[in-house]
This record gives structure tokens, C-alpha cells and sequence, in this order.
């Protein structure tokens, strides 16, 4: 049981575990709102779940992910241990990444599970209680505790399974938002059915799903292996999960209301602990990884012991994972192999460091030159020396005590050297950090912390394939239209539509649209040039891959040298002499800036005339000899720099190494190329990593990283740098230093984005990012770099659609110069979008998640006055509004793309017009379109458009028809339908055609109509099929299968149906598929009946629906499908029928159709009871009525109860049980609700029954109880079959006085003269009767007599002969009655008549 205590953590309700459940830590109660009181919203079980505070990570859809690792003492992660201490602290990190417990949490937790396991063991076996261990937490907080314990623990006590909970909330508010949660609940429910997309979704987010609990709102995961457990890490800390989710739980409607979108977030839950502990058990599981020398553990372990010597911070490899207290490791200081003791290790906590080192192998060890750090940040500025120094080389600073010294670039903590000059005697070069004091030194800015301001930008572009002018391009040709070549049919749409949101919050934003400025602004944007008017962003996308994250150099005429070996004067100084004095400059130009790059620009640029390399390196050498003896030094350190970057593209590794160790060796005086210089110490120092040689690279190591990681800007110069990089990442993981680890993260992605590597860049930047929101402090106000975009491109290019969705809407567009801007957003989300659906952006139409971000891509293109792009949001708004229904926005959309269009081109402002008159069209405005129309047309007089002219006319026609002017717009027709003629369209004629057979058959001329629609399908037959052709064939064989329908040629209606089907099916057009489908079930089911064919419709029907996952429709469609099944009634539609059932029942069930799902209980019971399968009939039924009065309608219980005794009243078993229904059930809510004519039927009901099994004596009771009903309600028609009924109990009573009083009551109760012939066969017949009663059982033949000469005037007013010769044969065996009326003997007794004389008591 999970107890709720106080938490001074003032956001949340903390979570107090008790001891005894180790299943029960981390638990979770989720409160609706942030203040003291607030209530759980949710059950788990008899667990509440709570807000976690302590076990437990919080994220956000929208990049707001809270308590993964709550409180971290400092912004450098350096308290590695989860979870938050329950204390109030401002420095609570809202999106560290997901860490690995501490060993000691470890343990633990281990002896916890431990002790409950050997509790159980020891009852299960019935051993003595005296044997039971002692505590086991107090025994591992003595550190008695055997690490044997840990692995039990982790691998046989904690199951791979973790719940994800996810909750919906207010971003205003910062409370659950109920309405949207239950939506989202209700989604889950459907999904449960078919799982499919939530599978997909999971599996991409690296995670297993194993069920879903909708009405606990959370999943439950498991992971099989270590990069799973890290994935799925990564992307709750950058907030990927719940913004997953957010675009797989809601629909249209929520996407359309952008102000609703923009307030919600969904905020997902897990339980720290149990992810990290699964994370512990698959690393042991594996048995190889990375662990840390515990500090003050290490020495106690290794004294009088043999086997590994432990460092502090040192970094272990465990290779192998024992049942014993020691496991073997490799120490990756000193290489050596040995055994380690458990209590002496920690796992390293974060699972990126756990692939990077197992990934990333260095050949030694490390060389202990970066220190660890404590908060300090990364500075820049000026710093004071605490001591004299006098540099032991040439490229060492000397100082004295107090002098200033400005950094050159940035001063890392924790590195030995940084590059200072001094400002009393203007030198450059290495300052030992251990001489100064940084505290006069400038933090970076806010937002920045590990990289410079010109470092920022260039990270933030985007490869040419998915860049800015990319989704520029795809944005246009999104709103491109044919409508001024292309006719349009009445009412239909070419692009798919959606059903309507009516939702009031959408149409009111719709409405309210503030896209341009006021009209003097929009004019004056007509005399802006064309180049501001084209899109923002079309120059920020480089033209290379290896451009990403370079700035373009100034342009500049750069020198070229030419080569020519053949010559007879190589010998000459003079053929030299250009190129060394070229290179021989003392400071850096920008010319060397393609003799240091990446990729060997010097090779096309610099020199020329050479037939291979071999010939420029012969080239390069005499050069370099010809330096040596003019004693030009910085040409000769600059060739063989050259000749070693040669040798290096050849992997000549020893060679180059000899060209950079001589460049070295001669090099005095190099601050002044400081690109140059660094190159020279990173090469080198990778040559030296690369064979080993870890003496000479140490003594390097410390300068070479200052040259690498504090100059802010520079650039690669080659591959091999990367080598150096993931040493020093190493280096700094091991020691702690995380500003280091920030900045070295960031070369890394660098150089791997500029390398176009993309698979080996994607963990580093997702280490980044994380680095990013971890190393921020929360207060800051400038904005964090942020590498979405990167990542964004990256997943899209590893086809990871989910993520790179919730990827990019997670980008915030900056001002930074070059960085994607909100139009590239909007494309990057459409494209991707589409993915998910699975179809091509142009086929699936513009879906409704991306209308917020094509709204904030408007707003900026109106920022930047670019006029063709805010033409184009708005024709693809319009659009979007369109496809989903809401035409109010539509047209809103497509007037402002009017406006936009004027300032422009006449071209673009007709289309623009033509396409708004369309919309007023399709939102039934045939009065504003006809208009815009009119207008056109005396826009186009005197030119020689004639297809336009065509295009208006049947758009003009169209709004004149929706006006009822059906001559004119017959007129307006032909004139469109000659136009077409003589331009030689056949599309366009087709499209008239069926437009003037739409209007023929809209007045009823159903051959006229008829005749037009056979000629436009002719037409569409003769065109090559495409699918806007065919879906408008579609449209036109619909219209024809109805016009053949009203004149009665059903074969031909149902010709043309079912090939409208055949065209939808082959394009997978759901929509018009749906449209067709439900005109055929209606054929099938009224106009030509066919039970099979009807079945055989709404079977696709069905999946239909599911295509759309309109469940609402599905249910309904199975309800129909049941009862075509039943209406066959063979054994197996009935099971058929039941299958039907039972799904519409766990679709209403999911969607809390109450009523719905009550009638679809009934429904399987009374399937059950036509299978015989009696013993599961009253089981549906009284789930059917506990549905209905759990939600207390009573009316729908009694209906139910009625029609379950129904089920057994009108079935041939089990007849007595429909007494139960109706009269302990039925009856008493009749009453209660005051029903009285439903009571009534219930008791006629219960009285025929009872006459039906023979127990008169209720019979009468009910028949009783009825007649007394039947005057109250004042139906004498019901009060004559009351009374009916009530004498023929009577009768079978032998009470045949009543009974003849009640026949009599009858009579009395129809009008003296006869209405019917219906009246006359019912006098007949009871006359006869109660002839045959009184002659027979009462022995009255004078009564019997009278009786039956009343039955004998009905009978001849009836005209039947066969009934008059009966009765005369009655009469003939009665004495006497033959002599006719005068001679009939009067009554041999009186009987009392209460009833049939007046008497109202029964």
C-alpha cells in the first residue's frame, strides 16, 4: 500500500513507500492541479498515483521534461545519484538525462528484495523462523552485504516491465485538463483493438510494448536490450515520448484549434528506479561495462590484497560479471587486467557513456592531464597571474605576479594550458592554469555556456536536400491549382475531404485572422521589388553537405601555382620564389585558409598543371628544400605541413608523422597563425594516438587541447582530429569535467556533420541536446542552442517519422542568422506527415497537425513582407480548412490569398479570385461567388482566354443553380460546354456534360439527365486514366446510377454503382469508397432488396470505418451487419451475427455509448438464446440492465427488461422466465416512471403468457390488473382487448357467467353500427362464442339462440356464406329458433351483467 505524505517539493504530492512492498516504490499519483489540496484524479489499482517527486521521471510533450534526476547539485551533473530529496531547491533541472542508481541504492534495494524473497523462501519450506538473516537494510548499510545478493536482485527480482503513464494538462493552468484526458483515454481504448500504430510507435521509440491500460492511462513496456533501455532514455529527457503520443491520441478537431494545441501538453511518467535498475540488469546480464572506482572505497579494498591497483577516478572495464565478490576489469589508465572488487566499483551512471566507451577504444590508457572540475564555468576575458612564471619554450607566456593576461578564446576548467596574451608585453602563447586567477574572467553569456555566439549559427544549418529552399519549393507547389484550366463539378471537391468539425473554438479562430497590416502597409508592398517578395529563406541553404557548418569566405582572388615537372629548371631559385614567398608570410591570411581545410581545397585551387599527387608531393619537396636553404621558416613549416596532410590521405601515418615532427622542431615564433599552429599539434597528436606512442603524445596532449577545444571557430582541418576529440571525451568522462565533455560533444558533432556522417552523428547530438538543457540554468532568457533541426534532419534520414515529427515541433525558430526559420518547420512537419500516413503529401492532403506551424510560418512571412509566401500559406491554410471541413475558415483563408495575390500579378490574382468563388460555392454562398464571377468575366472581355472564360462560366452556372436560376445557369453551362468544345478538352466537356445532367436532375428530368450523364461518361472513357479523372468519373457514375434508379432501370443503377466502387477501389479513395458504399447498402436494403449482397457491403462498410477509425461509424455498421446476419438465421450467421455484436459492444463500451452498448448486450443475448446457448442468456441481459441503471436511465432499464422478457415470450424454451422480466423488473420502473400504458402492456403481456403455460389462476391476476389499467388510460381499444382477455381467463376457469359479462363488455365498448368488415367478422366470432357458451356450459337455448342470430346478421352483413351456414347448422340443433325471432322463447334465467350493463368495478 502506497501512503501519501507532506513533501516541502511544492509542485507536487510526494510518494511515501512502505517497506514492505518493493513493487509498491515509485508508485505514482498524478494530481489534477498544482496547489495543496488538489485531489488524485486516477486509480492504479488500490495505489494512488501520485505527481512522482521522488522515484520518478516527469516529461512534457513541447520540450518540457521534468524530475529525470531531480535535483542535481550543481548545472554540472557531478551528483550522479536519481532522484529528488524531497527538499525545495531552485537548481531542480527539468530535463536531465535518465542516470543509473548508485551502487549503494543499489545494494540497497537489492537487500530489500532480498530479505522479502528469503521471507518467502523460508515459509514456502517451513524452515525455523530463527534462521532468518537479520535486516537486511541495516545489514547493507554496514556494508556486510554480499554483492552475490545485487545480482539475484537485479536479475531474478525485478521483472523487465515498466508502466508509462501519461496525463494531459493546461500549460496555463498547470492542471489536468479532464476533457482532453478523456479523449485521449478514448483513443487508447480503439487502439486497443488494433494495436498496430501504438506498436509502431513504441518500437520506434526503442521500446516493447506489452498492453495498454486505457482507463489507467498508461502503458506497460519492457526492453530486451541495453540500447533500448538507452534510447528510450534519450528521448524522455529531450521529450520525444509525450509529444509522440500528443500526435497519436488526438484528432483533427484538437490539431484545427491552434489555442487549444498551443495551451495542452501531455506530460509522461515513469519510474526512475525501475528504468534504471532494468538498464543494471541488462549490463549484468551482458557482463561488460564501464565502471568507476568508488572514492574511499578503493583504498580499504586494495590494502594486503592482491590484484588491480585502483586510482581515484579511475575508469574499470568489467569484463566479466561472477558469482563471487571480485570481477575481472581492465583499467583503463593503465591497461592492466586483474580482479576487482564489487564494493569498490560504481557502474558509470549515464547509459551514452556506456556505449561511447565500448564503442570508442583508445590504444592506452589515460594520461591524467585534465583535471576534474567543480561548477566553474567555461570563461573568457582577462584573468590575473597568482605567481611569477618563465615559459620552458618558445610558445610558453612569461609573466609575472599581478600581471593581466587576456584569453585567447576560452579557458576551460580543468585543462592545463589555455592561450593568454599579456597586456604589458603584447605576447602570445601558452599560459599554465594553475599561475592565474580566473575570477576577473566573463562567464559566457546566458544560453551559450560551451560554444561562442559565431559558433552557434552554422550548427544550426541544414544539408541542401531538407533545407529551407526544399520545403520553400514544396510549400508552392502545395498551393498550386488548376481551377483556371480545369472545370469544376458541382459540389465536388477533387481534393479528399474529411468529415466537418463544427468544433465553435475552430471556426472563431477561423475568423479571427490577423495576417496583414493595415491597407496602407499592403499597398505599400506593391512597390516592393521582386526579390523581397520571394521567400525568406531561400538563400540560407548551402549548396554542399560540407558547407553545413561553415561560414562562406569573403570572395577573393587566391593564388595559383603552376606545376610543371618537365621543365629544364627546377634547379632555378626562381621558379620558387612565388610560392615561398606565398607561404613564407608571418601571419595567417585568408588565402591559407584552403591549404588548412578539410578537404584539400589547395588540390583544385591553389595548384594546377599536375597529372596525379605524386607529382605535386615531388613538387612540395623541392619547395621544401628550397625553403631550407633560403631559410625561409614559415614557408618550410607551411610545406611540410602540406606534405604531411599528403601523406596522411594516403594513410601514411610514419611519413606524415616525420613532415609534422619537422615543422615542429623549426617552429619558433607560430602565434601568429595560430589555424597553422593548432593543425600542426591535433595531427601530430592523432599520429601519435594512432601508434601508440603515449609518451610523446602526453607530453603534446595539454597544449594540443588548448589549440583544439578553447578556440572558439575554427576549423578542421583533418578526419584525424577525431581521434584526439574522443580521447579528450574519454578523458573527461572519466575525471567529471562536463564543460569539457559539452564542448569536445559539440567539435565532435561538428566535425561528424561536416564529414556527412549522419549515422555516427545522431548519439552525439542527442548527447548534446541533453547537454544543452542540463548544463542551463532554469532562469536563463536567452535561448539554449538548440540542435532539433539537426536531429530532425537526421531521424527523417534514418526514416524515424514519429520522432523526427515530434523533433521538429519541438524547435523553437531564433533570429539567429542562417538557422531553419518557422517555413522550414511547416515543410519539414507536412513531409513528414505524410510518412505517417503513409501516402504521398499530394494524395493524403494537407493534414490538420501541421496547421498551427503553417500558421506561425504565415505570421513570420509577414514579418519579413515576403508577399509570395504569405500567398502561398494562405492558399494551403485554405486548403487544409477545406479537406477538413471547415469552409468558414476556408473561405477566410482564401480572401486573404486574394489580397496577397493583387500585389503580385493579374495571373495570380485571377487563380486567387477563381479559387475563392469556388470556396463561397462549396459553402453553399452562391450569392458572393456569382459575383466574383460577374466580375471575371468583364475582367476577361477582349481577351482570348477561352479557357478561363470556360472555367467561369461553369463556376457561374453552378452558383446561379444554387440561387435557382436554372435557365440561366443551363445557359452558362453550354457556354461552358462550347468553350471546352473549342479548345478540344474532353475533360472539361465531360465535366459540363455532367454538370448540365446534375442540373436536369435536380429538376426531375430524370432522361434528360440521364442522357447528359451517358455522354460525360463516354467522354471520361475515351480520357487515360488518372486518379483526378477517375474520381470524377466516380462522381459522375454516382449521379447516373441515380438517375437510372427514378426511372426504374435498377440493373443499370446498379451497373453504375458498383463501377463507381471499381474506381475508388483502384486509387484506395476511403472517402468516395464510403460515399459509394453506403448508396449501394441502401440499394441493396430498399430499392432492390438482396440480403446477401447487402451483407457482403457492409462488411466493407465496416472496413471502411476502420480505415477512417471512426469508431462511432464502425459500431453502428456492426449493429446492421449483426441484424443481416440474424435475418438469415443458419447456425453460422448466427455466430456470425454474435461476432458482429460483440464488437460493436467493445466499441461502444470504448467510446461510453451507454445506450448503444446496454442494446448491444441485449443483442448477444438474445443470439445466444436463437444458438440454445441458454446458460449465457440471463447473463447478457442483466449486464444489458446493470449498464442502463448504473447510469441510472431507468426508461432505457425498463425498455430493456421489457424486450429481454420479449426474448423468452416470443421464444418456444424457457417461456416461464420472461415473468421475471417483466414483472420483478419491468413493472416496477413502469410505476416508478409513471408509464402507464407500458404497464398495461406488460400485464397483457404477462396475462397471455400465463393463459400460454396453463396458470389460469395468474392469468386472471395479470388480465385483472390489466382491465383496470385499460379504463385508466382511456384506449378503448386497449380496454376491449383487456377485457377479451380477462373472459377468456374466465373461461379456461370455468367461470363462464364472468366470462359471458366480459364478452358483452366487449361488444358494448365497439359503436352500434358497423364501421368494417373487420367489425363485422368480430361481432360474428363473439357471438358465436358466447352461443356456444351459454348453450353448452351455461344450458341457456334461449340465450344461445339470441346469440347466434346475432352472429347470423353480422355474419350477413359480412357477406360470408361459409360463416352463415355454420351458424344456421348451431341454430338447427337448438329447438324452436327455426320458427323464427316471434317464436324464440324468452330467458329461462336472469343473470346479474355488471360489467356489460354500466358497472365499472372489476
Amino acid at each position: 500500500m502506497v501512503l501519501l505524505a507532506a513533501c516541502t517539493c511544492k509542485p507536487c504530492l510526494r510518494l511515501s513507500p512502505s517497506t514492505d512492498s518493493a513493487q509498491s516504490k515509485g508508485a505514482l499519483c498524478i494530481v489534477a492541479g498544482a496547489g495543496a489540496g488538489a485531489e488524485p484524479w486516477c486509480q492504479l489499482g488500490s495505489e494512488q498515483r501520485a505527481h512522482p517527486c521522488q522515484h520518478s521521471s516527469s516529461l512534457r510533450a513541447g520540450g518540457v521534461a521534468g524530475h529525470m534526476g531531480c535535483c542535481l547539485g550543481t548545472p554540472w551533473h557531478q551528483d550522479l545519484s536519481l532522484g529528488c530529496t524531497g527538499e525545495e531547491c531552485d537548481s531542480c533541472c527539468p530535463d536531465s538525462p535518465v542516470l543509473l542508481p548508485c551502487w549503494d541504492r543499489l545494494q540497497r534495494t537489492a537487500a530489500e528484495h532480498r530479505g522479502k524473497w528469503w521471507r518467502e523462501k523460508t515459509m514456502a519450506s517451513g524452515e525455523a523462523r530463527a534462521l532468518e538473516p537479520s535486516d537486511p537494510a541495516t545489514e547493507a548499510a554496514e556494508g556486510s552485504l554480499d554483492p552475490s545478493s545485487v545480482l539475484l536482485a537485479v536479475r531474478e527480482g525485478f521483472p523487465p516491465e515498466i508502466s508509462l503513464f501519461f496525463s494531459v494538462e493546461s500549460r496555463s493552468s498547470r492542471c489536468l485538463n479532464s476533457q482532453l484526458q478523456e479523449v485521449a483515454r478514448k483513443k487508447l481504448w480503439a487502439l486497443e483493438s488494433d494495436d498496430r500504430d501504438i506498436c509502431a510507435l513504441f518500437k520506434e521509440l526503442s521500446a516493447r510494448l506489452v498492453c495498454m491500460q486505457a482507463q489507467e492511462d498508461r502503458f506497460l513496456l519492457t526492453f530486451k536490450t541495453i540500447e533500448e533501455v538507452w534510447k528510450f532514455s534519450t528521448y524522455l529527457t529531450l521529450g520525444y515520448v509525450g509529444s509522440c503520443l500528443e500526435q497519436l491520441l488526438f484528432d483533427q478537431e484538437y490539431w484545427l484549434n491552434c489555442a487549444l494545441m498551443e495551451d495542452t501538453e501531455i506530460r509522461v511518467t515513469v519510474d526512475e528506479d525501475r528504468l534504471a535498475t532494468i538498464y543494471m540488469g541488462l549490463l549484468l546480464q551482458e557482463g561488460n561495462f564501464f565502471s568507476k572506482v568508488v572514492p574511499g572505497v578503493w583504498q580499504l579494498e586494495q590494502e594486503g590484497e592482491e590484484g588491480l591497483q585502483l586510482c581515484k577516478n579511475e575508469l574499470i572495464h568489467v569484463k566479466n560479471v561472477g558469482e563471487e565478490s571480485k570481477w575481472e576489469g581492465m583499467s583503463l589508465l593503465t591497461g592492466q587486467r586483474g580482479l576487482v572488487p564489487v564494493t569498490a566499483l560504481e557502474p558509470i551512471p549515464h547509459p551514452f557513456y556506456q556505449w561511447f566507451l565500448k564503442n570508442y577504444a583508445v590504444n592506452f590508457g589515460i594520461c591524467q592531464e585534465i583535471s576534474e572540475t567543480t561548477s566553474q564555468p567555461i570563461v573568457k576575458g582577462r584573468c590575473t597571474a597568482t605567481e611569477d612564471h618563465r615559459g620552458a619554450a618558445w610558445d610558453e607566456l612569461s609573466f609575472s605576479k599581478g600581471d593581466s593576461i587576456e584569453v585567447i578564446g576560452f579557458l576551460i576548467p580543468g585543462l592545463p594550458w589555455f592561450v593568454g596574451k599579456s597586456l604589458s608585453s603584447e605576447s602570445i602563447g601558452f599560459v599554465p592554469t594553475r599561475y592565474i586567477n580566473p575570477e576577473a574572467c566573463e562567464p559566457l553569456e546566458k544560453g551559450l555556456v560551451f560554444l561562442s555566439e559565431e559558433e552557434k549559427s552554422p550548427l544550426l544549418r541544414i544539408p541542401c536536400n531538407g533545407g529551407e529552399q526544399h520545403f520553400t519549393t514544396l510549400l508552392g507547389d502545395l498551393a498550386r491549382t488548376d481551377i483556371t484550366s480545369v472545370y469544376r463539378l458541382d459540389g465536388f471537391e477533387p481534393t479528399p475531404m474529411f468529415p466537418k468539425v463544427p468544433s465553435e473554438a475552430v471556426l472563431h479562430g477561423c475568423k479571427d485572422i490577423q495576417l496583414l497590416q493595415s491597407w496602407e502597409e499592403v499597398n505599400g508592398l506593391a512597390t516592393t521589388s521582386t526579390s523581397e517578395l520571394s521567400s525568406p529563406g531561400s538563400e540560407s541553404a548551402p549548396a554542399m553537405l560540407e558547407d553545413v557548418l561553415l561560414e562562406k569566405l569573403d570572395d577573393f582572388e587566391d593564388p595559383k601555382f603552376f606545376i610543371d615537372l618537365n621543365a629544364g629548371h627546377m634547379e632555378d631559385a626562381d621558379v620558387f620564389n612565388p610560392i615561398l614567398t606565398f607561404l613564407n608570410q608571418e601571419s595567417y591570411v585568408p588565402s591559407f585558409q584552403i591549404l588548412y581545410d578539410l578537404s584539400f581545397s589547395f588540390l583544385n585551387s591553389t595548384f594546377y598543371g599536375f597529372s596525379d599527387e605524386d607529382e605535386l608531393v615531388l613538387y612540395l619537396e623541392m619547395s621544401r628544400n628550397w625553403a631550407k636553404r633560403t631559410h625561409s621558416v614559415w614557408a618550410h613549416v607551411r610545406l611540410c605541413f602540406l606534405l604531411g596532410k599528403l601523406c596522411l590521405k594516403k594513410v601514411k601515418f610514419s611519413q606524415a608523422r616525420v613532415y609534422f615532427e619537422e615543422a615542429m622542431s623549426i617552429l619558433d615564433r607560430g602565434f601568429g597563425d595560430l589555424p597553422l599552429l593548432a593543425a600542426l599539434h591535433v595531427n601530430l597528436a592523432s599520429i601519435y594516438l594512432k601508434q601508440n606512442m603515449k609518451h610523446k603524445f602526453s607530453s603534446l596532449l595539454g597544449k594540443t587541447l588548448a589549440l583544439l577545444v578553447c578556440l572558439p571557430d575554427r576549423s578542421f582541418s583533418s578526419e584525424n582530429e577525431l581521434e584526439v576529440m574522443i580521447y579528450t571525451l574519454r578523458e573527461a568522462i572519466a575525471v567529471g569535467n562536463a564543460p569539457l565533455e559539452a564542448r569536445v560533444c559539440f567539435l565532435i558533432v561538428k566535425l561528424f556533420l561536416q564529414l556527412g556522417k549522419n549515422d555516427e552523428v545522431l548519439p552525439f547530438t542527442e548527447h548534446l541536446q541533453c547537454l544543452t538543457t542540463t548544463l542551463l540554468s532554469p532562469d536563463t532568457s536567452s535561448a539554449p542552442l538548440d540542435a532539433t533541426p539537426i536531429l530532425s534532419y537526421l531521424y527523417d534520414k534514418k526514416y524515424l517519422p514519429h520522432i523526427a515529427l515530434a523533433s521538429a515541433r519541438l524547435f523553437v525558430p531564433s533570429a539567429i542568422k542562417g538557422a531553419p526559420t518557422p517555413i522550414w518547420r511547416a515543410g519539414f512537419i507536412l513531409q513528414n506527415t505524410s510518412k505517417l500516413l503513409g501516402s504521398q503529401l499530394e494524395r493524403s492532403g494537407i493534414p490538420a497537425l501541421a496547421c498551427f506551424y503553417l500558421k506561425q510560418a504565415l505570421h513570420f512571412s509577414c514579418e519579413t513582407r515576403a508577399v509570395a509566401i504569405q500567398r502561398t500559406l494562405c492558399a494551403i491554410l485554405s486548403r487544409m480548412y477545406l479537406q477538413h471541413g471547415v469552409l468558414d475558415g476556408a473561405v477566410c483563408y482564401a480572401a486573404t490569398a486574394v489580397t496577397l495575390s493583387r500585389l503580385m500579378s493579374e495571373e495570380e490574382a485571377f487563380e486567387s479570385s477563381l479559387s475563392l468563388g469556388w470556396m463561397y460555392l462549396l459553402n453553399s454562398q452562391p450569392g458572393p461567388a456569382a459575383d466574383i464571377m460577374w466580375q471575371l468575366l468583364r475582367s476577361l472581355h477582349g481577351t482570348d482566354s477561352v479557357t478561363q472564360g470556360g472555367a467561369v462560366h461553369n463556376l457561374l452556372a453552378i452558383a446561379l443553380k444554387g440561387e435557382g436560376q436554372v435557365q440561366k445557369a443551363a445557359e452558362n453551362y453550354i457556354q461552358a460546354l462550347h468553350k471546352a468544345k473549342e479548345t478540344g478538352n474532353r475533360r472539361n466537356q465531360a465535366i459540363a456534360l455532367a454538370n448540365l445532367g446534375q442540373l436536369s436532375l435536380s429538376r426531375r428530368a430524370s432522361q434528360l439527365s440521364e442522357l447528359y450523364l451517358l455522354q460525360s461518361a463516354q467522354l471520361y472513357a475515351e480520357l487515360q486514366g488518372s486518379e483526378d479523372l477517375e474520381m470524377e468519373l466516380v462522381q459522375v457514375l454516382h449521379w447516373l446510377a441515380q438517375a437510372m434508379v427514378i426511372r426504374q432501370r435498377m440493373e443499370g443503377g446498379k451497373l453504375c454503382y458498383e463501377l463507381a466502387l471499381v474506381f475508388a477501389l483502384k486509387w484506395h479513395n476511403v472517402r468516395s469508397q464510403l460515399h459509394i458504399t453506403e448508396s449501394l447498402c441502401h440499394f441493396y436494403s430498399k430499392v432492390s432488396p438482396n440480403l446477401q449482397a447487402c451483407i457482403t457491403y457492409h462488411e466493407h462498410w465496416v472496413s471502411l470505418a476502420q480505415q477512417l477509425q471512426d469508431r462511432e461509424m464502425e459500431g453502428n455498421v456492426h449493429q446492421t451487419l449483426s441484424q443481416l446476419y440474424q435475418a438469415l438465421g443458419t447456425s453460422e450467421t448466427l455466430r456470425q451475427s454474435l461476432d458482429c455484436t460483440k464488437q460493436s459492444l467493445r466499441i461502444f463500451i470504448d467510446l461510453e455509448e451507454t445506450a448503444k452498448a446496454a442494446e448491444a448486450w441485449l443483442q448477444a443475448g438474445r443470439l445466444y438464446y436463437l444458438m440454445q446457448e441458454d446458460e449465457l442468456v440471463e447473463m447478457y441481459f442483466q449486464a444489458a440492465i446493470q449498464t442502463a441503471l448504473k447510469s441510472e436511465n431507468f426508461s432505457l432499464a425498463m425498455d430493456l427488461y421489457e424486450k429481454a422478457g420479449d426474448t423468452f415470450f416470443n421464444g418456444s424454451r424457457n417461456r416461464d422466465r420472461a415473468v421475471e422480466f417483466y414483472r420483478g423488473g419491468a413493472v416496477p420502473l413502469a410505476r416508478k416512471l409513471k408509464a402507464i400504458k407500458t404497464e398495461l402492456r406488460l400485464f397483457n403481456k404477462l396475462a397471455e403468457l400465463q393463459i400460454g403455460l396453463q396458470g389460469y389462476e395468474k392469468a386472471l391476476e395479470f388480465a385483472t390488473l390489466a382491465a383496470r389499467l385499460s379504463i385508466r388510460v382511456g384506449d378503448q381499444l386497449q380496454e376491449l382487448v383487456a377485457f377479451h382477455r380477462l373472459a377468456t381467463v374466465y373461461y379456461f376457469l370455468h367461470m363462464y357467467e364472468m366470462a359471458e359479462d366480459c364478452y358483452l363488455k366487449t361488444l358494448a365498448l365497439r359503436p352500434p353500427l358497423l364501421q368494417c368488415s373487420g367489425e363485422a367478422l368480430y361481432y360474428s366470432k363473439v357471438y358465436c362464442h358466447l352461443g356456444n357458451l351459454t348453450l353448452h356450459k351455461l344450458k341457456d337455448e334461449q340465450d344461445a339462440a339470441a346469440y347466434f342470430l346475432l352472429a347470423l346478421a353480422a355474419a350477413t352483413e359480412l357477406g360470408d356464406q361459409e360463416l352463415q351456414d355454420l351458424i344456421h347448422a348451431k341454430l338447427a340443433d337448438i329447438p324452436g329458433t327455426l320458427q323464427g325471432p316471434e317464436g324464440t322463447p324468452g330467458c329461462a334465467t336472469y343473470r346479474p351483467r355488471w360489467l356489460s350493463e354500466g358497472g365499472h368495478v372489476v
